[in-house]
């Protein structure tokens, strides 16, 4: 299993223009075959801090998540919200157990 922890920023005043694109992103990433959890959270504390985590069963299937349509929408949508400060992180896990 892969599994990718990491941040974004959006200008907390962006957050509500931001808010139906990123929906649009995690539910397309999540009917794609492969994925098992994708997810953005906003920081309790720094509602400016997007918590980004994902869950994929294979590098193959977060391979094909990168050349989606879906995808790149998103990072086409990256100028007009003020996204800045991606910091994502990739780790290789154990799957789940049944």
């Amino acid at each position: 299993m892969i599994v990718i922890e990491g941040t974004v920023r959006i200008p907390p005043a962006r957050l509500d223009a931001a808010r139906p694109v990123m929906e649009q992103m995690i539910r397309a990433s999540r009917a794609e075959a492969g994925c098992l959890d994708y997810a953005y959270s906003v920081d309790v504390l720094d509602p400016g801090l997007i918590r980004v985590s994902e869950r994929w069963m294979s590098r193959e299937a977060l391979a094909a998540h990168f050349k989606t349509a879906h995808m790149a929408t998103w990072r086409s949508f990256f100028p007009q919200l003020g996204i800045t400060d991606r910091s994502l992180r990739l780790y290789e896990a154990e799957p789940e157990p049944i």
